[in-house]
């Protein structure tokens, strides 16, 4: 089991964060960071942004991850 740090974790939030966004999106057509920070306001497009980078920063570490798992299987 592959150990986070803070930076996972963070990702990792912001992640949730965003798919509980874009599932409240897809069921009732409600944009909960639009709501709380004003449609593209400055902070929504920070949390978008954010949420972006951290599916981008956790799909390279699951490779790694999975790397990591290989190797400790050969």
């Amino acid at each position: 089991m592959a150990k986070f740090n803070t930076w996972d974790w963070v990702a990792l939030v912001l992640l949730i964060v965003g798919g509980l966004n874009w599932g409240l999106i897809g069921i009732f057509g409600f944009d909960l960071v639009a709501a709380i920070f004003g449609a593209m306001s400055f902070l929504s497009r920070l949390v978008y942004t954010l949420v972006g980078l951290s599916a981008l920063y956790i799909a390279v570490e699951a490779i790694r991850w999975g790397r990591t798992k290989e190797a400790v299987e050969a």
